[in-house]
């Protein structure tokens, strides 16, 4: 309860807040004149910013030369420890454990079961994005990416969007997978259930999706990185 008492503290101000949301679409590390520039501040003062959101572990830095001598930069990115919440606390973590290992205990059952229900999930969290008279057809592709993009953005995934519209491809990363402490554990079930996840936030908006990881952060990558292809272009790509 301190810790959070200290989080909330530090973020009660609305430029450090606004500093630590750049950071986390930013994707890599910022540097106290980046901050300074973005946010129009003495550099001193973007510092202090950055030094208040590292007391709490919620960036972490590290020195590098700038190979012109002087004094090192130092160079701010998000910590690994994940940032929750609650009042009063609640073990979110725990429970998902628990879930996990339950189902694992059913064996392939169990597993379809994960599948299927995460797949839901996915999809729920584009639908809602949807106006109740709204169908995803009279939208264009552009439209279709910024609902996924947002539906990303609001389940925690830090995501980064790139896309061939020509070619109906969709490149995508997740810098923040919101199950990662138990997908280290359990990989097949976790990723597995991520994967089916992410297909529903995809069938939600296209008829027909291919989607493949290309990289995942349980393989020591930065990042989550898929392909999707969707609707008429999936059998020629």
């Amino acid at each position: 309860m301190e810790q959070i008492l200290k989080i909330t503290n530090v973020l009660a101000d609305p430029t450090r807040y606004h500093i630590y949301e750049y950071i986390t679409k930013k994707h890599k590390e910022v540097s106290v004149q980046e901050i300074a520039d973005a946010f129009n501040i003495h550099p001193n003062v973007a510092r202090l910013h950055l030094t208040k959101l590292e007391d709490v572990n919620m960036l972490v830095s590290e020195t590098q030369k700038t190979g012109k001598g002087g004094r090192p930069s130092r160079l701010y990115r998000l910590s690994d420890d994940v940032i929750q919440l609650h009042f009063p606390f609640r073990d979110y973590q725990l429970l998902s454990k628990i879930a996990i290992q339950a189902m694992m205990k059913l064996g392939e059952a169990g597993k379809q079961v994960l599948y299927e229900t995460g797949k839901a999930f996915g999809r729920e969290l584009v639908e809602q994005r949807l106006s109740h008279d709204q169908s995803p057809k009279t939208l264009t592709f552009y439209e279709k990416v910024n609902i996924l993009k947002e539906a990303a953005e609001t389940a925690g995934f830090y995501p980064s969007f790139d896309y061939n519209e020509q070619e109906q491809k969709i490149y995508f990363q997740v810098f923040n997978c919101p199950f990662k402490e138990i997908a280290f554990q359990q990989p097949e079930m976790v990723c597995g259930m991520h994967h089916a996840f992410l297909r529903g936030m995809f069938e939600a908006l296209f008829d027909r999706v291919e989607l493949a990881e290309l990289e995942s952060m349980t393989n020591g990558c930065d990042a989550c990185a898929y392909r999707a292809v969707v609707d008429k272009y999936i059998n020629a790509h």
